[in-house]
């Protein structure tokens, strides 16, 4: 793995049997290796003289006595591994959690904690970042890396709380399909991290949050739940999500019922440096030097991952058809965050979703990939898929759908991808390919 936070090589299938499948991993890859942290950093970060820039903000580092990084989610290593190299000497340390390690920097201690459910490596990441936060001083400068995946691998739970009442509650909702934002409203109330938790920790220290989205419209708030986002913590809320999806989870509940709302009162800044768009722009790029026409849709595409699969389809036999609303040879993408209603026992995720309700409803000349960009649809170790019209039967399909048992069906066509982790979080990237 990447040392570094660099490219790691991603989306190697077994075969591709056309141009079009070779073009749409190519596409695919070119995603994922924009989005990585080392090139995010490159592209927004740098120091002149003793200033240190980060997107729009500057902040004279000789104003410090100290300067740390403290953060967490999927890409935390890679983005510390970059900081770090960035700053050199001038870093005083720090502590970053994340899932599996992907970097190693020399200067920052990585903890792995628990994804895609908060565990009790979770638990001891987050106490261990707060009381490194709780140390500083006005006079140090923390940086802190979020990316997406923070909210389960930064568990600090309320007192009251445990990690097991917190993981019941985030399972529950996902598999009824809530939203990540209305994940964030529990799990806000329910978390002494979350909110603005940290930069609330690190008072009166300046607290700096270098965030790589993986949210439709990449709110800072949002990402890892905002742990240096100063958001008030509604109970009221958080219950209406629960009483929307049926979720009993009494300790949380009981929790909510006694609960005052909450807005830690401290200042911090947050720049985004990195966001789904990076990827799917990428993409696009690859695909017009290969000499297609492209259309992005849309990178804010959010709902069912099995209606949003017939669409892309549907867009597919409109190229193919009626030249509309590009002529092929073409390539259409788009991002955004799909989700997955579960009512079956099967194993699966949005990616993989989405690609087997796009395959039987394609033209023969179209070819669809769609994977997570960080290397792992929802809780599996494939990426996505890679599919075409002839990937597997409607009526396989249509049973898979049913029982939520994507990933058997598409590994039974040889139509998964798979990566590894790849060391960066933007949000899932899909390309259509139509020759």
């Amino acid at each position: 793995m990447p040392s570094d936070g660099s490219s790691p090589d991603v989306f190697d299938p077994l075969s591709t049997p056309s141009p079009a499948h070779e073009l749409a991993v190519e596409c695919l890859t070119a995603g994922v290796r924009a989005a990585q942290p080392k090139r995010a950093v490159e592209r927004h970060c740098d120091i002149e003289g003793s200033t240190l820039r980060i997107g729009d903000g500057s902040y004279d580092l000789d104003a410090y006595d100290s300067l740390r990084i403290l953060g967490g989610g999927k890409a935390a290593d890679g983005l510390a591994a970059a900081l770090e190299g960035l700053l050199g000497e001038r870093l005083d340390g720090g502590i970053v959690v994340t899932g599996h390690r992907t970097a190693a920097p020399d200067r920052v201690t990585v903890r792995e904690g628990n994804h895609p459910s908060p565990g009790p490596d979770s638990v001891d990441g987050a106490t261990a970042l707060l009381e490194r936060a709780e140390a500083a001083d006005g006079q140090t400068l923390v940086l802190a890396p979020m990316t997406g995946g923070g909210s389960a691998l930064l568990c600090a739970p309320a007192d009251g709380l445990s990690a097991a009442d917190i993981r019941t509650v985030t399972e529950a909702l996902l598999d009824a399909g809530a939203s990540v934002d209305e994940l964030n409203a529990v799990r806000r109330v329910c978390s002494e991290i979350k909110g603005g938790g940290l930069a609330a920790a690190a008072a009166p220290a300046t607290v700096v949050g270098v965030v790589m989205s993986d949210v439709v419209g990449d709110d800072p708030a949002v990402v890892a739940s905002g742990p240096t986002v100063p958001v008030e913590a509604a109970p009221d809320v958080a219950a209406t999500v629960l009483d929307r999806y049926g979720v009993d989870a009494p300790a949380v509940r009981r929790w909510l019922s006694s609960a005052t709302p909450e807005s830690p009162s401290v200042a911090a800044r947050n720049h985004v440096i990195a966001s789904g768009w990076d990827a799917v722009d990428a993409a696009r790029a690859h695909a017009a030097a290969a000499g297609y026409q492209t259309c992005v849709l849309s990178t804010h595409l959010e709902g069912e991952a099995e209606q949003s699969g017939r669409f892309h389809a549907a867009v597919a036999t409109d190229v193919a058809l009626r030249d509309v609303p590009v002529e092929p040879p073409a390539v259409i993408l788009s991002g955004g965050e799909t989700t997955v209603s579960v009512s079956g026992d099967g194993v699966g995720g949005p990616n993989m979703e989405f690609a087997l309700a796009a395959a039987p409803k394609l033209p023969d000349e179209a070819v669809v990939g769609a994977v997570d960009t960080d290397g792992s649809d929802g809780s599996t170790d494939a990426a996505g898929a890679l599919v075409d019209a002839d990937t597997v039967d409607p009526q396989v399909a249509r049973t898979a759908l049913d029982e939520n048992d994507s990933y058997r069906a598409l590994a039974d066509a040889g139509a998964l991808l798979f990566s590894g982790s790849t060391g960066t979080n933007v949000n899932d990237l899909r390309v259509v390919v139509v020759d």
